[in-house]
């Protein structure tokens, strides 16, 4: 359960919060003044902080830099009216993760908690490298085999510079966690590590999430908002799926990594920043660069160091280990001892051919205590197991439209929301399947199991074309 600090001299506004946060599972502590959240944030520092700018005595300015001072990994959420919107401004520019203009929407301060609490918790939960000393409560890179021996090396060396650096290996082998390791040993590791998904941000509003943009610059954009690379400055920013940011943004980025320097959506004006940048992907960028669709300069610039994490497949060996890692750990979350596995079980996780990787077997170990409740694991059980699993594509499908989804709603949310969303993705979905078709309605109709004269309409309402 996580602990939230909620800091408002109004009494209603703090119940309100008790009732909302406590209803899904978080633990509420509150506070009327400034000072009262000092002093409960050092007897007891909270996992996020919910932060009003208008109190008396120390204001929520104050009480920012001073949180930030001695605690500048904390994710403190302020809260402003609209006349006070230069003023959550300011308090952005001294590290608030967030800003949100009373009267807020509830839903939309839920999902503004929950990612001020898993971005807290990327930050302090430690990544273990050694595997001689593996602690089922922390997060780990599992394995002896020699080309996982050489990855911790490699982030040992790197961690305690400022390079950049390029992770790069198939979904589900631990690229984040490579990259929280090479954070949490860098000399930044005070600082905030912010993460940006950039497959699972539309293209329209990855320039404006990066980059921040300007009140006015676009339909839609009411207040000026700090993007991403702004509000890393001193810290470490990951971006996670960098093959799949549009040429614009290829081009942008390429210059905060060349000039240390950004200029907002719809200003003129250049600021200075200075971030340590980790990249992951998936993607072949070679291919992509022959391709035209990734800037070469871009890739040198990323591509520092690189880091290469192998498919599970490739390092047979290290399932044994990894096994009874997550043994260990779904065992002491369930509060159960961890059980036995026959030889015959172990056998078909070490031949398996673990197409989701590491995450996939850290699942099905998940399910396999869940379906057998502690008692020892036969390979009926595993066969059971493997058979409930997603394909490794589904996780990531799964995974992209989720983002996307809360970042729809985190930045497009309000009147109409709903039918623009269901628009947006109709229009993709039937673009797509007339892309594959090569135009052919008949041929598009039947993929996407519509009759024809109802896909003839959609293509029509979305101006789209066919060969027909």
């Amino acid at each position: 359960m996580s602990k939230v600090l909620v800091v408002d001299d109004e009494a209603n506004v703090l119940a309100a919060f008790e009732k909302l946060l406590s209803v899904h599972g978080h633990d509420v502590v509150t506070a009327r003044h400034g000072q009262a959240a000092l002093d409960l944030i050092e007897r007891d520092p909270p996992d996020a902080v919910i932060l009003d700018i208008c109190m008396p005595g120390i204001d929520g300015l104050e009480t920012l830099s001073r949180i930030k001072q001695r605690h500048p990994r904390l994710p403190v959420i302020v809260m402003t009216g609209q006349g006070t919107v230069d003023t959550a401004i300011e308090a952005t520019k001294r590290g608030a993760f967030e800003y949100e203009l009373k009267p807020f929407d509830p839903e939309g301060m839920l999902r503004l908690v929950e990612r001020a609490v898993q971005g807290a918790r990327l930050m302090d939960r430690q990544v273990t490298l050694d595997p001689d000393a593996v602690d089922p409560g922390h997060d780990a890179l599992v394995g002896q085999s020699p080309i996982m021996q050489a990855v911790y090396k490699l982030v040992g060396r790197v961690a305690a510079t400022d390079a950049t650096v390029l992770i790069r290996g198939e979904s589900g082998t631990g690229k984040e966690l490579v990259a929280r390791a090479i954070y949490q040993h860098s000399r930044r590791a005070e600082r905030p590590l912010y993460v940006v998904n950039c497959a699972a941000i539309p293209e329209s509003l990855l320039e404006a999430e990066l980059f921040g943009y300007e009140r006015g610059a676009f339909t839609g954009a009411y207040v000026q908002r700090i993007g991403k690379l702004e509000q890393a400055d001193g810290g470490t920013l990951l971006l996670d799926e960098i093959g799949d940011i549009s040429p614009s943004v290829q081009a942008k980025l390429l210059r905060v990594l060349q000039d240390r320097s950004l200029q907002r959506v719809g200003s003129n004006e250049t600021i200075r920043v200075d971030v340590r940048l980790l990249s992951a992907t998936n993607r072949n960028l070679e291919q992509a660069i022959a391709d035209g669709r990734f800037r070469e300069d871009l890739y040198h610039r990323l591509n520092v160091v690189t880091v290469r994490l192998p498919p599970l497949r490739e390092r047979r060996d290290d399932v044994p280990r990894l096994t009874d890692f997550f043994l260990e750990r779904f065992a002491r979350e369930m509060q159960i001892a961890a059980p036995p596995l026959s030889d015959d079980a172990r056998e078909q996780l070490q031949n398996y051919s673990w197409p989701g990787n590491v995450r996939e077997l850290e699942h099905c170990i998940q399910r396999l205590l869940i379906f057998t409740g502690g008692h020892p694991i036969q390979a009926d059980d595993v066969q059971q197991a493997l058979g409930a699993e997603p394909s490794a594509s589904a996780f990531d499908a799964e995974e992209a439209l989720r983002g996307l989804v809360e970042r729809f709603l985190n930045t497009q949310g309000g009147p109409g929301a709903y039918e623009q969303w269901i628009a947006l993705i109709e229009q993709r979905l039937i673009g797509a399947a007339l892309e594959r078709t090569h135009g052919n309605l008949a041929k598009a109709a039947k993929l996407l199991g519509l009759p024809r004269a109802t896909l003839y309409d959609k293509v029509q309402k979305h101006g789209l074309t066919t060969s027909e």
